[in-house]
């Protein structure tokens, strides 16, 4: 049997594995089927702590539901802050990660900050598969011209700006954009409308997951997004589905700071080898 905690960072939810101390046979398979919300755990990522290889107090690695690793998931490492913080009995801790180390620190009441460090706007930093102003990309689907933002917040995202998120095609746009030629990596999407200054609504397709509650690069991409556009301040509220995060793109460093709530739901063991027969 191997141990597990449940977390949600606003209703992004993971299922963490700890093998800083003991290895956990964690491939893809076992991603998808420990993400299954119906055969197995379920949840959005799937999360494994092993020994920082470059610093840090944790590495920390990421897997979508459908099992892909990915770079980077910012409402993970919040979560995965607050379990490192309590065991340390410390203020402060950080995270190594595929997208870079990251800084994180208590912002009470359960809230956890980030430090998500620099925007990245290159196309080939993205990546894109051509060369493009990332500020302003047009992609045809349907028919329908979209006007979009690209930008890497150590992974791939798509800003669609639209007149009312709430009202936006999500499922059908989103999966579209996810796997466009002009991604090769695939791409996180968000739909964005600005509810006004500082503050806006978004709501989000995460790559290798779908429609999810939040997404923590996704409110920083949204943001970094906005303000680069002259449409939207570098402090921002960014309004999910699943409640508000805080994202503050400072002018000193150009680092991204996302802070917002980490929720605990319930710990338990699984056996890898019964559920890969469900």
């Amino acid at each position: 049997m191997v141990p597990f905690r449940k977390m949600h960072g606003l209703g992004n939810d993971f299922v963490v594995f700890d093998a800083r101390r003991k290895s956990v046979a964690l491939d893809e398979a076992a991603a998808r089927a420990v993400a299954d919300r119906r055969r197995g755990i379920g949840c959005d990522q799937v999360i494994l702590l092993e020994p920082a290889r470059t610093g840090g107090d944790a590495l920390m690695r990421i897997f979508n539901a459908d099992g892909n690793e990915v770079e980077a998931c910012g409402n993970a490492a919040r979560c995965v802050a607050r379990l490192l913080m309590a065991e340390m009995n410390r203020p402060s801790v950080e995270i190594d990660s595929e997208g870079g180390l990251l800084r994180c620190t208590d912002a009470g009441n359960g809230r956890v900050m980030v430090d998500m460090g620099r925007p990245k706007f290159d196309w080939h930093d993205i990546p894109l598969s051509e060369a493009r102003d990332s500020n302003a990309i047009n992609l045809r689907l349907n028919g329908m011209d979209i006007d979009a933002a690209a930008v890497s917040v150590g992974n791939p995202h798509c800003v669609i700006f639209v007149a009312d998120a709430d009202k936006a095609s999500v499922s059908e746009i989103g999966s579209q954009v996810e796997r466009h030629a002009l991604f090769p990596e695939g791409a996180n999407v968000e739909f964005v409308s600005m509810v006004q200054e500082g503050r806006l609504r978004m709501r989000v397709w995460e790559r290798g997951v779908g429609i999810t509650r939040a997404c923590g690069t996704g409110a920083c991409a949204a943001v970094a997004a906005a303000a680069r556009r002259g449409i939207g301040s570098r402090a921002s509220e960014v309004i999910l589905d699943g409640g508000m995060l805080m994202v503050e793109w400072r002018p000193a460093d150009d680092h991204i700071l996302l802070t917002g709530a980490t929720n605990f739901v319930f710990e338990g063991a699984i056996d890898f080898a019964e559920l890969a027969t469900n």
